[in-house]
């Protein structure tokens, strides 16, 4: 069963992986050009699904990693790129808070 989630979650971050090598342009962007509402609910699942894509690519090579599948210079720049998305989606999530919080504290 290990074996079965592990070669699951390689595939998907290697799909993940290419995914996010072959796009060089910015997730609104993607959305824009793709011709999809470009209103700001789009705009975060695109984002969001983004980011989790690579928080799985990084995981997938870490995992290839360890099965000695992988370099250590694009494990460690897949890692580096998760990273990257996980602080900012922290940073989001904290904002959008805050924003709730604003507004929560007007008066009427």
């Amino acid at each position: 069963m290990l074996e079965a989630i592990s070669s699951t979650a390689i595939s998907a971050g290697q799909a993940a992986s290419r995914a996010t090598e072959t796009q060089a342009i910015s997730p609104a962007a993607t959305a824009i050009q793709a011709g999809d509402d470009v209103g700001f609910e789009s705009v975060m699942k695109q984002v969001t699904t983004d980011a989790i894509g690579t928080l799985k690519a990084g995981e997938a090579a870490s995992i290839s990693a360890m099965q000695g599948k992988e370099s250590t210079r694009r494990v460690v720049e897949a890692l580096m790129s998760a990273e990257q998305a996980l602080q900012t989606a922290v940073a989001v999530r904290d904002k959008v808070v805050q924003a709730y919080q604003e507004v929560v504290r007007m008066s009427i």
